[in-house]
């Protein structure tokens, strides 16, 4: 991207303020505002791949995911984006099989996304089994017989297995965290503030993320 395309892109998504005051501190600084994976991971020629690593009781993912949301409709054709929903306790595991379930679906729209996450955080639902996943994402307009079906299939256990496998290769300990081109890590912890609100910390994660894109251009 030119930096007159790069500059508007950055405007367009109210990130301008923020890397402009990136530029006049030096910008980001790699072990702080962003780390370098252990090691580079394999990538689609001509993309640059950026990876959220999230869960849905995550009250940080929560506040994070409007701004990535809006942030994520203004991404250059070269950019791709994914979730990758992180496990580890069972309930976890649980949700990660409803997110992979719903994917396999195509029924993962932003509205049910968000819907989850509201559904949570605003409307207090622990979705603890199997049986309140089914009857949330019904609520949401997905067909319950054929995510019941879904939910159980065969395919669903390695996309679980490969998320947990990619979530460890690149470092993750908490989330929610971003990272570009298979290469470096960043996070609204990682990149805010200590006494920030989550919103400007959040949008100070997408401003390194937006760095990082440029960097991956670079093959920096």
């Amino acid at each position: 991207m030119r930096r007159r395309d790069a500059t508007a892109a950055l405007a367009a998504a109210g990130l301008l303020p923020l890397a402009t005051a990136a530029r006049a501190q030096g910008g980001p600084v790699e072990g702080r505002q962003y780390a370098r994976l252990p090691q580079a991971l394999p990538g689609t020629p001509g993309k640059i791949e950026v990876v959220e690593f999230f869960f849905y009781r995550c009250p940080h993912c929560y506040a994070f995911d409007p701004l990535l949301e809006a942030w994520v409709h203004k991404l250059p054709a070269d950019v791709s984006f994914r979730r990758v929903p992180v496990g580890g306790q069972k309930i976890l595991q649980l949700h990660q099989r409803m997110f992979y379930a719903l994917q396999a679906m195509n029924a993962l729209t932003p509205q049910v996304h968000g819907g989850i996450f509201n559904a949570i955080h605003r409307g207090g639902m622990g979705l603890e089994d199997e049986a309140a996943v089914t009857a949330l994402v019904s609520q949401l307009g997905v067909d319950a017989a054929r995510f019941k079906a879904t939910f159980h299939a065969f395919g669903i256990e390695p996309k679980i297995a490969q998320g947990t496998r990619l979530a460890e290769a690149c470092g993750v300990e908490s989330v929610p965290a971003l990272v570009v081109g298979g290469r470096w890590r960043t996070s609204p912890s990682m990149a805010g503030t200590p006494g920030q609100n989550e919103q400007t910390d959040g949008q100070q994660a997408l401003a390194v993320a937006d760095y990082l894109i440029s960097l991956s251009r670079g093959k920096g």
